[in-house]
């Protein structure tokens, strides 16, 4: 039997702590941080930051400054750029998850577009077949015309019945001796 297995791995004898956060909850941190970093808030707050730190490294005696200026700042130098390095990619984060909202929201709108577009083709072929068919129904104008075209007839053929019999009607009474007889 061989001493070195490669088949088996070797467990590691050292373990680093797991530190566990879904990235969601960070990716929602770094939006929090990245936002409040973009208010008038955090510029005021830093610049008073800056501007008390600078006063105190400049006016009070070297014995009480912590970050002297023969020193040209190095300590706020150091925590600017550290403040910087970290806001940079945090901001880039919640750039990016703006922009995959963004994108899906944009699909989201496409695909209700092409919904709409489908639903609008859809009812203008249902009019264009009710319009077809349209033609073939009676309109009420075409009713209407019809109707008086009928009611004329009826008194054509009423007014030429009513001069029928007013000549029927006289010859029964010249025939019977009536009043218009000779």
């Amino acid at each position: 039997m061989a001493v070195d297995d490669f088949e088996i791995p070797r467990s590691s004898k050292r373990k680093l702590p797991s530190f566990a956060m879904s990235p969601e909850t960070f990716g929602r941190g770094a939006e929090a941080f990245a936002r409040f970093m973009g208010t008038p808030a955090f510029l005021v707050g830093m610049t008073v930051f800056c501007a008390v730190w600078l006063l105190w490294n400049t006016l009070l005696p070297e014995s009480w400054q912590f970050d002297p200026r023969s020193l040209n700042f190095t300590l706020l130098t150091l925590i600017l750029s550290l403040q910087a390095s970290y806001a940079a990619p945090l901001i880039l984060l919640a750039e990016n998850r703006s922009t995959d909202r963004d994108r899906v929201e944009f699909e989201h709108d496409r695909q209700r577009a092409e919904r709409n577009l489908a639903d609008t083709e859809y009812l203008a072929r249902e009019v264009a077949a009710l319009r077809i068919a349209m033609r073939e129904v009676a309109t009420r104008d075409f009713i209407r015309s019809e109707l008086k075209d009928l009611l004329k007839e009826l008194e054509e053929e009423r007014q030429d019945g009513d001069r029928h019999d007013d000549g029927d009607s006289r010859s029964s009474e010249q025939r019977r001796g009536g009043p218009h007889s000779g």
